[in-house]
């Protein structure tokens, strides 16, 4: 497979966070195919495995990329799309799902998803405790995999509770048992 950024390098398999990936040696791009990124991602940091940003869930904002970069797997264009509200802009296979990362996106994806799971889990945490307590049943991962995001919920609650709020915290260990 040719390196949709450089076009003539090409990429060559490695395994990145414990996933299969494939690299440009030239540019040092990523090419990730379907569902890979979202298990490299939680290989990374598994506080925020509950954490994922469905790409594909607005096709209206998919975007031809301006460098007409092509999918290395079938050759289509890519398109551009925002990772969530991040600002990060990654390349995507309509046809097989493929992503394509530039040379540090995937450390600027992890750093967005860690700064946005501690405001989530502090402002929502609620409301993302019942999403993934629903997901255990009907997300799109299977019953292991949605069962430990839920219990990772629970644990960076456990864990942000005493720091942000240690009066709280205070309050609720003084409470009988």
């Amino acid at each position: 497979m040719n390196c949709p950024n450089c076009q003539e390098a090409k990429l060559e398999e490695i395994v990145f966070n414990k996933v299969g990936a494939d690299y440009c040696p030239k540019c040092l791009g990523l090419w990730f195919e379907e569902d890979e990124l979202r298990a490299a991602k939680d290989e990374k940091d598994k506080d925020f495995n509950w954490l994922d940003i469905d790409l594909w869930s607005d096709e209206k904002k998919f975007q031809l990329g301006n460098g007409q970069k092509a999918c290395p797997k079938d050759g289509v264009p890519l398109y551009e799309v925002r990772y969530g509200d991040s600002g990060i802009k990654v390349d995507l296979c309509e046809q097989c799902r493929g992503v394509w990362l530039d040379r540090g996106e995937f450390k600027k994806i992890v750093g967005y998803l860690k700064d946005k799971g501690q405001e989530e889990m502090l402002n929502n945490y609620i409301a993302n405790l019942a999403m993934e307590a629903k997901e255990i049943f009907t997300g799109p991962e299977g019953f292991k995999e949605e069962l430990a995001d839920f219990i990772a919920v629970i644990k960076f609650f456990n864990y942000k509770l005493p720091i942000q709020h240690p009066y709280l915290a205070n309050l609720i260990a003084s409470l009988p048992k």
